[in-house]
């Protein structure tokens, strides 16, 4: 007889004891097991030395990519607890290694303030982990205990001088007279890669250091013999000009705002550039709070109230003036906030602790920048009226904006919702199963057009360049008619009304040639939708279509090539005389059928999605490449010039 599927009982229950639950679902506790999930554990155990800083106990973070994938975080801080935990009658440090949930961020008597809140953090590494030892110095003692895949091997013990723990092969000397020192390597049967990213690690080093000035991190890959230090005295000051490093300042230095109000540690930094975009950071006990929250909110609510206060009492705002807005005062602005405040009182409005949700935290922040805003504007009146200058040349614009955005909406309206006559549009109206090809040129946008799958994809031909969009205003980018017609075709609006659930492809491909040209346009096609409707990439909807760069005949066989490397694999494998070799240097040189077949096709094409994990190195290279400083953007060339690819 079958069993009975619908049977709903005790038995089918699954309880994960332990970290079982880790090891069954990591994404749940660490995002992604990519490279992204690697680095999110050393996170991890970093957090845990950071702690120990902003307690007040440690001065020295080290981080050291080893051989053989090995990895350490050490610190001088005052070591994990060793003794044995009266309620488990285990040793603290093994609670801490193998438990969810346990460690000193929880309850008083613990840490004040805590980066880690969900307490997953190193017990999740050690799960996700194929070996893990954790090494303390305490009282003048040295114990470890060794752990595989989240398991200890044996209890607690004494570590004996001539002991030899992994990696064998390190030279670190850890020079701490007390401390943790955790060393592990993540497990392959989880993770696609176990090879950490030193780049990627000194970045993400950099950023923290940032945050909690004073501290030295020490960072060393001993697979190539590399190392970086980073210690800022004052750190909120030092990311501000590493982000506005390509611009030009409105006012050389920093505003610098620094106070704590019942018990919440309020920081933050502003600058003016001269940009037509924003670039503001937030984070809570030194986590990046991507999606805000009331430190952002209290943070906006003081910037606009104190530049509409000194535009009074200056008088660059009559009485008869209406007010400066939120979106007036946000053109060229560059800015961190940073809040820190007891562990056991912050909350946040995810697990991924993305959005600060304390409600009396917003009028903290408001009230201590607002302060520190007005006795700015008091004692630098020059930096002040350089900075009112340029929000009301913004408030202009931005009336000159909402005019060439209505002309958008109404032209829009007209024209049959949001279709320009260039827009070839698909029959699908699910934006889920829609695509939306920008194609370069008529002669290209024609042949995609009679290539296309009716049913779900639209065509919309660009003709020539389109505006440098880093360099203009709303107003100005929306007097140019390729760009309406782009705006009308997507439907999300633009600007303070932008709508992304009223987008109206889910994928949105940009098709150009495999030329200088061809790069230009999309590179000019990226730089606006990263400035204007950045949601657009947020979201996964960007792709750029990858064109064939040869065909490859003999007699009536047709081969495609998308690379130098594919174009030799192919013709060796057919040999022979006879072979003829076409390099297609535009989509204009294919007919219909064969753009279908090679770029179009969703069983052949191939399509690079288009993402932003670093959106701070983005701008950073938006900014150079595309901006109006030329010595950046010199540097960068002479830099990079032999990696070029030149198609002469």
């Amino acid at each position: 007889m079958p069993k009975d599927s619908t049977k709903y009982s005790a038995e089918q229950i699954q309880v994960l004891e332990g970290l079982e639950p880790v090891r069954k679902r990591p994404g749940m506790y660490i995002g992604s097991t990519d490279l992204r999930g690697l680095h999110h554990l050393i996170k991890e155990v970093v957090d845990n030395s950071i702690d120990e800083a902003l307690a007040g106990f440690a001065k020295n973070i080290w981080v050291i990519l080893h051989e053989d994938d090995y990895i350490t975080v050490a610190d001088d801080g005052r070591g994990i607890p060793v003794e044995i935990h009266p309620k488990v009658g285990k040793s603290a440090l093994e609670v801490i290694m193998t438990t969810l949930h346990a460690g000193g961020k929880f309850g008083a008597g613990g840490y004040k303030v805590s980066t880690g809140l969900h307490g997953v953090g190193v017990s999740a590494v050690n799960a996700l982990s194929d070996y893990l030892v954790a090494v303390v110095r305490r009282d003048g003692k040295e114990y470890f205990q060794e752990y595989v895949r989240g398991k200890a091997k044996s209890p607690v013990a004494p570590l004996a001088p001539t002991s030899h723990l992994p990696p064998p092969t390190s030279n670190f000397n850890w020079p701490a007279q007390s401390g943790t020192k955790i060393t592990f390597i993540a497990d392959k049967s989880v993770f696609s890669t176990t090879t950490a990213d030193f780049a990627r690690l000194e970045k993400q080093i950099r950023q923290v250091a940032y945050l909690v000035a004073g501290i030295f991190f020490h960072v060393y890959d001993e697979r190539s013999n590399k190392e970086s230090h980073f210690y800022f005295q004052s750190g909120l000051a030092t990311l501000i000009k590493h982000l506005n490093q390509n611009k030009a300042l409105i006012h050389p230095e920093p505003i610098l705002i620094h106070k704590v109000v019942e018990g919440v540690d309020v920081e933050a930094a502003i600058q003016y550039n001269d940009g037509f975009v924003e670039n503001v950071e937030s984070f809570a006990n030194v986590v990046p709070t991507t999606e805000g929250g009331s430190h952002l909110t209290g943070f906006r609510i003081a910037l606009t109230r104190s530049i509409n206060d000194y535009a009074r009492k200056i008088e660059a705002l009559k009485e008869k003036d209406e007010n400066l807005t939120g979106e007036d005062v946000k053109e060229g602005l560059t800015a961190v906030i940073s809040i820190k405040m007891d562990s056991d009182k912050i909350q946040f409005e995810s697990q991924t602790k993305e959005k600060l949700g304390n409600a009396e935290v917003q009028p903290i922040v408001a009230q201590v920048v607002k302060d520190g805003l007005d006795m700015f504007f008091e004692e630098n009146p020059q930096d002040g009226r350089r900075i009112m200058e340029k929000v009301l040349l913004a408030q202009r614009a931005r009336a000159a904006a909402r005019a060439a955005k209505d002309a958008v909406i109404r032209k829009g309206a007209l024209e049959g919702m949001t279709l320009p006559g260039k827009l070839a549009d698909c029959q699908n109206r699910d934006p889920q199963d829609s695509e939306l090809y920008i194609v370069e040129g008529d002669s290209a946008g024609g042949s995609a057009k009679q290539g296309r799958d009716r049913k779900f994809q639209a065509i919309l031909p660009l003709r020539g360049k389109i505006l440098n969009t880093e360099r203009a205003r709303l107003d100005k980018v929306l007097e140019f008619e390729e760009i309406k017609a782009l705006v009308i075709a997507l439907g999300t609006g633009i600007g303070d009304t932008v709508d992304y659930g009223r987008t109206r492809y889910h994928r949105i491909i940009i098709m150009t040639d495999a030329d200088v040209d061809g790069e230009h346009i999309r590179t000019l096609l990226l730089t606006f939708f990263f400035r204007y409707l950045p949601e657009i990439i947020n979201k996964g909807y960007m792709y750029i279509a990858q064109p064939p760069l040869y065909k490859v005949q003999q007699a009536k066989e047709i081969h495609y090539a998308y690379s130098d490397e594919e174009k030799d694999k192919i013709i060796k494998g057919l040999k022979g005389d006879s072979i003829i070799i076409q390099r297609y240097k535009g989509l204009g040189e294919m007919n219909p059928e064969q753009l279908w077949e090679t770029t179009m096709n969703p069983e052949n094409r191939v399509l690079k999605q288009v993402t932003v994990e670093d959106a701070v190195e983005a701008d950073e290279v938006f900014s150079m490449l595309m901006g109006d400083e030329v010595p950046p953007r010199k540097r960068f060339i002479q830099t990079h010039a032999k990696l070029a690819t030149l198609d002469i």
